[in-house]
């Protein structure tokens, strides 16, 4: 405490804070970093979460380099302020003794909202404190989506999302785990239920394949898969991860971290072009994880990969592009291949309900409100623009959760 207390100290209290401005959800920093010193933990806590009902995720998951910490004045000369870590305190705290202030008069509408990652906590807690019957249905025996099984628990602490699910039951929340929606259960059939409107909020769970040869063998996986229960997986004593996003270092490191001797990250071009944060890439760095940069995966075998040397080129307009060395080729040996190059969605809700549009990539259709083809039916987060951040989703699912109120408001009076 008398750490953070110290981080808090250091702040300027800006009146013109660059941080905030440089927030995706224009958190208050100068205001909780007061509240804070102060003591007024429990006031600095209901701000962030009703700003925010991911805060405490967000401040462990968030890219703080370029938001917050990245643009902080003291950084400039010196060290930054680590308002993340403050926040992170603060909202851990009140998720445990907090409570979600809801709207007292019930307005008797019903809202199904399909999947329980980010976007769908998100919409659910927005509307049940507007005064909606709020339904969660997770195809999965345990709630949180992608941050219970996507973001390893050496970095997200499941009791985290324990208790942001609790603090949602408390508050009326209904959950239905072990159910998918667009097989049995339809969208057809949940409006027949009496719901009034449904949000789609399922995510990106199919990986993206390589394409290239044995890419099915017994020694390769993909990583979003693995991610879910790493402890399942016997990888042996040398693994190699191909990709370098957020989701190829949570592999990379969970490895590590579950007793891989060896694990290498390969990437087709440099650190510069990783799109994992600096934070991911220097944990792993940290944790023994070595990197094999301008290298491309070629084919997969029993022994291990065969990896070609690449090179980057750039045009006369400026634009870089990598191509492959001819006769480069060579076998990288290892126990297993974890591929992370992105997902797409897994998505039974667009095949069997024809009324919501999605584009070649299965990502569902949406106009500015966050409404689907279908009337009545909305959607955000991965499943609209592939996968992003945490704080990404709950800003635009804030918005969305907004639309739905305002769309049911419309109908009531017309």
């Amino acid at each position: 405490m008398t750490e953070l207390i110290n981080k808090a100290n250091k702040c300027l209290l800006c009146k013109n804070p660059i941080c905030k401005q440089n927030c995706p959800i224009s958190t208050e920093i100068p205001t909780i970093i007061s509240l804070y010193k102060d003591g007024k933990t429990q006031e600095a806590g209901e701000i962030l979460f009703n700003n925010n009902p991911l805060s405490a995720i967000c401040a462990i998951v968030c890219p703080h380099e370029n938001q917050c910490l990245g643009n902080c004045i003291k950084g400039i000369k010196g060290e930054p302020v680590e308002f993340y870590k403050i926040e992170e305190d603060i909202s851990t705290e009140f998720l445990k003794r907090g409570k979600l202030k809801t709207n007292i008069d019930k307005n008797n509408k019903k809202i199904a909202v399909v999947g329980s990652g980010p976007a769908g906590l998100t919409v659910a807690v927005e509307l049940i404190k507007k005064g909606y019957d709020v339904t969660v249905f997770e195809k999965n025996e345990e709630l949180g989506g992608i941050l219970r099984y996507g973001i390893p628990e050496f970095r997200l602490p499941r009791s985290i999302i324990d208790n942001l699910i609790n603090l949602l039951k408390e508050a009326g929340v209904k959950f239905k785990v072990n159910t998918t929606i667009g097989q049995i259960i339809t969208i057809d059939k949940l409006f027949e239920d009496g719901y009034d409107s449904i949000f789609i909020g399922t995510g990106t769970w199919n990986p993206k394949r390589l394409n290239i040869k044995g890419e099915t063998l017994g020694n390769s996986y993909y990583a979003i898969d693995y991610l879910r229960s790493p402890k399942n997986y016997d990888l042996g004593e040398k693994v190699v991860v191909i990709g370098a996003g957020n989701v190829a270092m949570d592999a990379a490191r969970s490895a590590k971290y579950y007793g891989v001797k060896d694990v290498y990250v390969a990437y087709r071009r440099d650190f510069s072009d990783m799109s994992a944060t600096k934070a991911e890439i220097g944990d792993a760095l940290k944790e023994g994880v070595e990197f094999l940069t301008y290298k491309a995966p070629v084919e997969i075998n029993e022994n291990g990969i065969v990896l070609v040397d690449t090179k980057k080129i750039v045009d006369e307009e400026g634009k870089s592009s990598v191509i492959k060395i001819e006769n480069s080729e060579k076998l990288f040996e290892c126990d297993s291949i974890l591929i992370a190059v992105s997902q797409i969605p897994r998505n039974t809700i667009i095949s069997n309900n024809k009324s919501v549009k999605a584009n070649d990539k299965g990502l569902i259709i949406i106009d500015s409100e966050g409404s689907t083809s279908r009337k009545g039916v909305f959607s955000s987060g991965d499943v609209t623009h592939g996968p992003k951040t945490v704080i990404e989703a709950v800003v635009e699912s804030k918005k969305v959760a907004n639309s739905i109120d305002n769309y049911l408001k419309s109908k009531q009076t017309s």
